[in-house]
């Protein structure tokens, strides 16, 4: 059974609206699945509102050049999750170095 996600989520519109393919969502690697569901888990949780994430998704995409090489959906996605958790003291910048540092060498624990 899969619980449903928070229309303000589900339903974002415009330049913030998730991918999709037939009315699902599409993740293109596994860390992007990943990355949505951190992002979801720790509002749902309480840890962050989601219109304060939204907001710093808006000015990833806004300032993204449109050309950029590889700027995809996700990494603007990844770059405000990360700008968010640094902002609010959830996460140093030396544990979010350490943990990609991990994640590159295949040292995770998941």
């Amino acid at each position: 059974m899969s619980a449903e996600i928070d229309g303000r989520i589900s339903e974002m519109h415009g330049e913030l609206s998730l991918p999709r393919s037939n009315g699902e969502l599409v993740f293109a690697a596994p860390w992007e699945g990943r990355a949505f569901g951190i992002a979801v888990a720790l509002n749902e949780g309480g840890a962050y509102e989601w219109s304060e994430f939204q907001r710093r998704l808006a000015e990833e995409i806004a300032a993204a050049p449109p050309d950029e090489e590889g700027s995809v959906y996700y990494e603007r996605w990844l770059a405000s999750l990360e700008r968010l958790l640094l902002e609010q003291g959830m996460i140093t910048r030396e544990e979010l170095e350490d943990r990609f540092t991990a994640y590159e060498s295949g040292e995770v624990d998941d």
